[in-house]
């Protein structure tokens, strides 16, 4: 029970300070990912949704930090 507290308070604060492109990346991850993990098996929902924000938002803020390089050439 604790750790399903604890991974939910981490993605609400991970949502809450990331740039609004940012969230809304791991929004769209975290929904893939939970479909993903529904459909592995018993438990790996919550899993594939922490996994897909976490993906997400990495890739995004790649796309965002090559935006910038390019904005400054």
């Amino acid at each position: 029970m604790f750790r399903k507290i604890a991974l939910v308070v981490v993605l609400v604060a991970g949502t809450t300070t990331a740039t609004p492109v940012l969230a809304k990346g791991c929004i769209r991850g975290a929904i893939v990912g939970g479909i993903a993990g529904h459909y592995v098996g018993r438990g790996h929902a919550l899993a594939g949704a922490a996994a897909g924000c976490v993906i997400a938002h990495h890739h995004y803020a790649q796309q965002a930090k090559a935006r910038k390089a390019a904005a400054q050439r």
